[in-house]
C-alpha cells in the first residue's frame, strides 16, 4: 500500500512517515496543500493522510478538488481544531474520516487499517493464490497450505505488490517506487535482498517456485512449480 502524507509541519510529518514505512507501507510526503494535490494527480495512491491547516491551498480545497478529479482514495483528515463544524466541513468536501491533533500513532494506524478494510469490503474482499500459497492483504497474512509464513512487514509489501501485479512482469523500479517511495535514492539491489528473503521463507521449505526471476526485466508471480 502507497500513501501520501499532506502534512505542513515537517517533524510530525516525518516521524508518521517514518513509522508507517516501519510497518510496511510505501510513503511519500509533501509539505503543502499545492504539491500534494499536484502529487495526487501524478501519482496513485491508495491513502492519503491530509492536514487541513496548509500553506497555498487548506484541505478542504485539496480533497474537495481531488474529488472533483476522480480520485477515489480514502482521505484520513487531521487538524489542530476540534469542533463538529470543521468534522462536517471536512467530511462534505469529501473526506472519509477525521483525526484531531495531537494523535496516537496506535490510534492512526488503526484509523487507516479501518478505512482500508472499508474499501476492500466496497470493491471485494481480495485473497490472492498461487498453487497453495495464499496472501490476504486485509489481515496481511500468508499461508502455505495450513501453515503460516511469518513475514516482516516489508517483505509483505514486497509480496502484496507482486500478487497485485499477477502474471506482470514487474521490474525493481516498480517495486522500489510501490513499496518504498518515488525519492527513494538508496541502493536499487535492496529488492534483491527482500525477493531473496521471500524466496527463502514461501519457496525453499517447500520445494517450490513461486517468484520467478526474468533476467534483466524483473520478476512475477507464478503458480507453484517444484
Amino acid at each position: 500500500m502507497r500513501l501520501l502524507i499532506v502534512e505542513d509541519e515537517k517533524r510530525l510529518a516525518d516521524v508518521v512517515s517514518a513509522g508507517l514505512a516501519a510497518e510496511g507501507y510505501g510513503v511519500d510526503v509533501a509539505n503543502d496543500g499545492i504539491s500534494g494535490l499536484s502529487m495526487l494527480r501524478t501519482y496513485d495512491y491508495d491513502l492519503i493522510i491530509l492536514d487541513i491547516m496548509l500553506p497555498g491551498m487548506n484541505g478542504y480545497e485539496v480533497c474537495r478538488k481531488l474529488r472533483e478529479d476522480g480520485i477515489q482514495a480514502p482521505v484520513l483528515m487531521l487538524t489542530a481544531k476540534d469542533g463538529e463544524y470543521d468534522e462536517a466541513e471536512g467530511l462534505d468536501t469529501g473526506a472519509d474520516d477525521y483525526l484531531t491533533k495531537p494523535f496516537s500513532f496506535v490510534v492512526l494506524q488503526a484509523r487507516i487499517r479501518a478505512l482500508m478494510r472499508r474499501r476492500t469490503s466496497e470493491v471485494a474482499p481480495t485473497i490472492w493464490t498461487f498453487g497453495d500459497l495464499t496472501i490476504n492483504p486485509a489481515s496481511r497474512r500468508c499461508f502455505r497450505g495450513d501453515t503460516e509464513i511469518s513475514l516482516t512487514a516489508k517483505e509483505f509489501a514486497v509480496l502484496e505488490y507482486l500478487a497485485s501485479r499477477s502474471g506482470e512482469i514487474v521490474s525493481k523500479t516498480q517495486i522500489l517506487e510501490g513499496v518504498w517511495d518515488f525519492a527513494y535514492d538508496g541502493d536499487v539491489n535492496i529488492v534483491e535482498v527482500y525477493i531473496s528473503n521471500l524466496r527463502r521463507k514461501i519457496d525453499t521449505p517447500f520445494g517450490t517456485t513461486t517468484i520467478i526471476t526474468l533476467r534483466g526485466a524483473g520478476y512475477r508471480l507464478a503458480g507453484d512449480s517444484g
